[in-house]
C-alpha cells in the first residue's frame, strides 16, 4: 500500500493511492496515519479495504507529511562510503547519529525556507524508515519486522550552522521546513530490497546526485537495532538514513541553494518530491 496524508497544514487527513493513482480518503476509517495503524494488524486492516469505496480525494489536493504524530526524527550521517569520501570524511566506526526536530516535517512539496543570513542551505536525498512496531534492545534479526514502510526523505541542511558553529549538527539540521517527508508512506511488503533502491535530486534541472542505497555503509536492520540500544523506538518514528553523493557541499566549487531555486527528487518504488526554496518570514 501507498498511505498518506492531504490537506491543509495542520488539519491532514489519512489516505491512500489506488491502483490508478488516485488519492482515496481514509478519514472514514481512521484518524491518522500514525500510532497503531502502522503496526501489522493496524495495516492489514486497511488493506482489507476496497479503495473504489473510499471517497477520492479532488486532484491537486496538497499532500502532507506522509505519518503523523512523528515522536523522533532520527539521521543517520556519513551513512554512505562515496558521500563521506567527497566531503572528505573517514567512513565511520558506528553509525553517527543526530536529529532533526518535528518541527522541522512539512509536506513533500512545501516550499524549503532559507533560514534568515543563510549562506550554505544544502540538500540531500535520503531512505525514510518509518516504525511501525516499537521496541527497545531489537535483535537484529527481528528488526524489519518492526518498520511499517519507506518514504522519501529531503535532509535539508545549512551547512554553516552544523560545521562551522560550536555544538553538534543538529543546529544545522532541524530548521522548520528542513525535512519533507512523503509523498507517500510505502509499506514493507512492496519493497523487496531497500538496499537496491536508486535514488537522485535535481535542482534547477541540474541532477546533482544520482545513487543508490547499495552503497549504504550500515544498512537499515543494523541502523533500526543500532538505534533501539540507545532509545526506545516508537509507532511514526522516522530514521533517514544518509544520503549518496552530489550534495552541494561536495561540489567544487562548493554550490547551495538560494530563495527561487526548486529541488526535485526521488527513490525508485518511493515517488518524487518537489520544493520551491523561499525566504524565511
Amino acid at each position: 500500500m501507498k498511505l498518506l496524508r492531504h490537506g491543509p497544514k495542520g488539519q491532514e487527513k489519512p489516505g491512500l493511492i489506488d491502483a490508478d493513482g488516485v488519492v482515496r480518503d481514509l478519514s472514514g476509517q481512521i484518524d491518522d496515519i500514525a500510532g497503531d495503524v502502522l503496526s501489522d494488524s493496524g495495516l492489514a486492516r486497511l488493506a482489507q479495504i476496497d479503495p473504489a469505496s473510499l471517497p477520492e480525494v479532488a486532484a491537486g489536493t496538497r499532500l502532507g507529511p506522509c505519518v503523523g504524530r512523528v515522536g523522533k526524527f532520527i539521521c543517520i550521517g556519513l551513512n554512505y562510503s562515496d558521500h563521506a569520501a567527497e566531503t572528505g570524511a573517514e567512513v565511520p566506526a558506528e553509525p553517527v547519529i543526530f536529529n532533526k526536530w518535528t518541527s522541522a516535517i512539512c509536506g513533500p512539496n512545501d516550499d524549503v525556507e532559507i533560514p534568515r543570513g543563510s549562506e550554505k542551505t544544502d540538500w540531500e536525498v535520503e531512505l525514510g524508515v518509518i516504525i511501525g512496531k516499537g521496541g527497545r534492545y531489537i535483535d537484529e534479526a527481528d528488526a524489519m519486522s518492526h518498520i511499517a514502510g519507506y518514504c522519501v526523505v529531503n535532509d535539508v541542511s545549512e551547512r554553516e550552522y552544523q560545521l562551522e558553529r560550536c555544538g553538534t549538527w543538529d543546529k544545522g539540521k532541524g530548521c522548520d521546513t528542513f525535512g519533507p517527508l512523503g509523498p507517500w508512506l510505502v509499506t514493507r511488503d512492496e519493497i523487496a530490497d531497500p538496499h537496491d533502491l536508486s535514488m537522485w535530486l535535481e535542482v534547477d534541472g541540474k541532477r546533482y546526485q544520482d545513487g543508490s542505497t547499495r552503497t549504504m555503509v550500515f544498512q537499515v536492520p543494523h541502523l533500526v537495532a543500532y538505534l533501539s540500544r540507545f532509545m526506545s523506538l516508537q509507532p511514526g518514528d522516522v530514521i533517514s538514513t544518509g544520503t549518496p553523493p552530489g550534495v552541494g557541499m561536495g561540489q567544487n566549487p562548493k554550490v547551495f541553494l538560494k530563495p527561487g531555486q526548486t529541488m526535485r527528487l526521488g527513490i525508485e518504488g518511493l515517488g518524487e518530491q518537489q520544493q520551491r526554496c523561499v525566504e524565511s518570514q
